[in-house]
């Protein structure tokens, strides 16, 4: 017999699978304005049809009487098992109208909803209707299939699933009224961000979907050069502050547009971000851009969008960076390791525990200077409360940052052993891992099935974080164990 716990875990999956089911019937309304393309729809239809039907069965077979509170484990189950058959089923279109293979297929799927960018696609080839899709599903992938699901829906089980994928702060106390806001901030992002992209020279087509690659902090572009192809002051200022945006917590967001300025500027990721950006674009140009780029208005501009780009780990480009040297690679590396701010739509360490791992060093320091017998509080500022940290929050942040950058090296490991230079194993794997999507020439429609792979399984774990898939499989195996031992006796 299924357990209470276990009937909610198949429901909410069930109605979570229904959402990109509903996501994929989206494209179709390009057909519009490009009929000539009517041809493709079948390849979104089959599989929506899929999803919904799957999702309604689920929703409605296994749906309990009141439904329980599910903590973190079981939100875990419902996020990552979602994102699995997702991310799997969203690989169709890439398959039927594109020809790619399953791990290509897969790889770009992943990629996307992962809010990732890095591509095998071949963007002059793809017809318009899948162009869409890959903007489409950045964009859900930034707001997240769960926030979708919870503004949608209300139960008691908010919290636990919201938290394992990984937007633990609510801007309201209701979660599902936090959820509509998250969507709503998010929409308009998206609508004011097409706008402006309209404003400054981009037609409508590619205005839309890098409005949406860039306030989902994806990277997906229309055009071979990405944003470079239209060498535009104005079209990157514009990325510029939708990237910016895209990086935010939506808590601080919520505080910026409410006015609560001062909460915004005492945040702790918010200087982080204003003085790592700072020192790396200056760094960059004087050891990289002003040598490479002879006009300085270029150089500097250069500096500016790709510290930007990497730091939000949005993976949008205006250069390629096979030319650039050791110094200018390590400094994108290492902002491709820090990344955004915690619950935004940006990947890789997060802003918050580099910053708590920084001020820990600073702490230890001044604990070794005190008297034995001082008492010492230590505090940073997140949102508008002051948040106390103590000892365990330090050793969790710790380890996070052990698993991280063992699964980094483990990454870049697989990718030496392919034969490519350590530079360029180092660079792809962050970009890969972080959710960032810049590359320096590793990922290509031609490279080798487990180099996809080990990429694809490192946005994947870059997305949704270690802990959500550990503890997720851990529940699942004792769960099944335990149930066999039953049966057995």
């Amino acid at each position: 017999m299924i357990s209470k716990q276990y009937k909610a875990i198949f429901s909410y999956t069930g109605f979570i699978l229904f959402i990109p089911g509903l996501l994929m019937l989206t494209p179709i309304l390009a057909l519009c304005v490009y009929p000539h393309e009517i041809i493709y729809s079948q390849g979104f239809i089959l599989p929506s049809a899929v999803l919904m039907i799957t999702g309604i069965c689920f929703w409605k077979g296994f749906r309990p009487d009141i439904y329980p509170a599910l903590n973190f484990r079981e939100g875990g189950i419902i996020v990552v098992s979602s994102w699995i058959i997702a991310c799997t089923v969203s690989a169709y279109p890439f398959m039927n109208i594109l020809k790619l293979n399953f791990t290509q297929a897969v790889f770009e799927s992943v990629s996307g909803l992962t809010t990732t960018g890095l591509s095998v696609v071949d963007v002059t080839a793809a017809p318009k209707i899948i162009l869409l899709w890959r903007s489409i599903i950045q964009l859900a992938g930034g707001a997240g299939l769960a926030i979708i699901m919870l503004a949608a829906i209300a139960g008691p089980s908010g919290t636990g699933i919201s938290s394992a994928e990984g937007r633990s702060d609510q801007l309201v106390p209701h979660v599902r009224k936090s959820a509509k806001l998250v969507l709503l901030i998010y929409t308009g992002y998206a609508v004011t961000g097409t706008i402006a992209y309209v404003l400054v020279g981009m037609n409508l087509f590619d205005a839309i979907n890098h409005a949406f690659a860039a306030i989902s902090t994806g990277g997906f572009s229309t055009r071979v050069e990405n944003i470079g192809y239209w060498d535009s002051p104005a079209i990157e200022a514009v990325s510029i502050c939708l990237m910016i945006l895209g990086n935010l917590n939506f808590m601080t967001a919520y505080l910026l547009f409410t006015g609560k300025f001062r909460s915004v500027f005492r945040n702790c990721e918010i200087r982080l971000f204003a003085v790592s950006a700072t020192v790396s674009v200056v760094l960059l140009y004087f050891f990289v851009c002003k040598d490479q780029y002879v006009i300085p208005d270029k150089a500097i501009r250069v500096a500016l969008f790709e510290v930007i780009t990497a730091l939000t780990t949005t993976g949008f480009s205006t250069v390629g960076y096979s030319e650039w040297n050791a110094m200018g690679l390590h400094i994108m590396i290492t902002l491709m390791l820090i990344g955004g701010g915690t619950c935004s739509t940006a990947g890789a360490i997060k802003q918050y525990r580099v910053y708590l791992l920084f001020k820990s060093v600073i702490w230890e320091i001044e604990k070794a200077l005190l008297p034995r017998t001082a008492v010492i509080s230590h505090t940073v500022w997140i949102g508008e409360r002051k948040e106390y940290i103590d000892s365990e929050r330090i050793q969790q942040v710790a380890v996070f940052l052990f698993f991280y950058l063992s699964v980094f090296a483990l990454g870049v490991g697989i990718l030496t052993g392919y034969g490519y230079g350590l530079k360029e194993s180092l660079f792809e794997f962050a970009s890969s891992l972080g959710t960032v999507g810049i590359s320096i020439g590793i990922t290509n429609a031609n490279a080798p099935g487990g180099v996809l792979w080990t990429e694809t399984i490192g946005m994947f774990m870059g997305r949704l974080e270690f802990f959500v898939i550990f503890i997720s499989f851990a529940k699942i195996l004792r769960d099944f164990s335990d149930k066999c031992c039953r049966f057995a006796k």
